[in-house]
């Protein structure tokens, strides 16, 4: 089985192409931006230079590679960014998926394609839609939710209209090693090793930690990824998280309680968006039932990974 996972350099993709060629005997390719560092990937995986918002390449690409299954989880997937420049998330996460189906369609090609959405397509989230099913109303509070609502339905009308076998996914929060330090347990963890180093006050700046949000392991998620692309149903859509809620603060609580250092905690209002759910978590029981996915991996054994890993980083 030949398998292309775009964005193969990122946090989810890395880890998805370690699972893929650990568990299965797939071949297993990936673009990155040009110029992107490779270096942390298993050499077994090729790893090619595209931009996917040229359309031209997404073909040329396609039509050599001739993938029997297609992970797209390149995007731009940082939320403050898409206030400060709507246009850049909207025209590089709606174009580059667009291109790949389209080119899919004119290629002849019909290859399983993963559609990533987001739990931010859900958005404004009422106390009366907990726990957050799959037709609950979406209500994007953020111009990168209405970039996945627009990956996640162009998924359904290549599927509706072109038949292309699209299975879809809403992934809640995944947090684990090598993820950027703009994502909130990367941000504090990368924050106590450096104070732990003695690179900085022992001081962690944070922004709202009451906000409760469905953390899972990104292991356990890009597992979901390779169970729903194989045994999902095309055409539908699937959560995929704990059905947890857990306050930002017990993750930044959980963090400190692994370091024998006395840290202090303060607000720093530049940290705070402009728009925020109070909580989100998930109804995971449709990915369980088409699948037999559960997460696994313990959430104070991923923050303990998480910190391990920032303190190998800032020595």
């Amino acid at each position: 089985m030949r398998a292309l996972i775009t964005g193969m350099a990122g946090f989810a993709g890395s880890h998805l192409a370690d699972y893929l060629l650990q568990k299965t005997d797939w071949q297993v390719a990936g673009c990155t931006l040009p110029g992107l560092d490779c270096s942390h990937l298993d050499p077994r995986a090729t790893c090619l230079e595209v931009d996917l918002r040229d359309r031209a390449a997404v073909r040329s690409l396609l039509d050599q590679q001739a993938p029997e299954v297609i992970f797209h989880l390149a995007a731009q997937a940082y939320v403050p960014v898409s206030w400060n420049d709507p246009w850049d998330t909207l025209e590089n996460n709606i174009r580059a998926q667009t291109n790949i189906l389209d080119a899919l369609v004119q290629l002849g090609a019909r290859p399983r394609v993963l559609v990533i959405g987001s739990n931010e397509e859900y958005g404004l989230v009422q106390a009366s839609d907990l726990p957050l099913r799959e037709d609950t109303p979406l209500r994007p509070n953020s111009p990168y939710a209405v970039s996945k609502i627009a990956q996640d339905y162009l998924g359904l009308q290549y599927f509706l209209s072109h038949q292309l076998p699209c299975v879809r996914v809403r992934p809640f929060n995944h947090i684990g090693p090598r993820q950027s330090d703009k994502f909130v347990a990367s941000a504090f963890a990368r924050q106590i090793a450096q104070i732990e180093a003695g690179q900085q006050e022992p001081v962690i700046r944070v922004g709202k930690l009451d906000s409760q949000r469905d953390f899972s392991d990104v292991r356990d998620m890009v597992r979901a990824y390779h169970l729903v692309t194989t045994l999902g149903q095309p055409g539908e859509v699937y959560n995929i998280g704990s059905g947890q809620p857990r306050a930002v603060r017990a993750l930044l609580d959980t963090l400190l309680s692994f370091s024998r250092l006395q840290i202090r905690v303060e607000l720093d209002p530049q940290l705070m968006r402009p728009s925020d759910t109070p909580i989100a978590y998930c109804d995971n029981s449709k990915v369980r039932a088409a699948t037999g996915w559960a997460p696994t991996i313990p959430f104070e054994q991923t923050l303990q990974d998480v910190l391990n890993y920032w303190r190998n980083q800032v020595i």
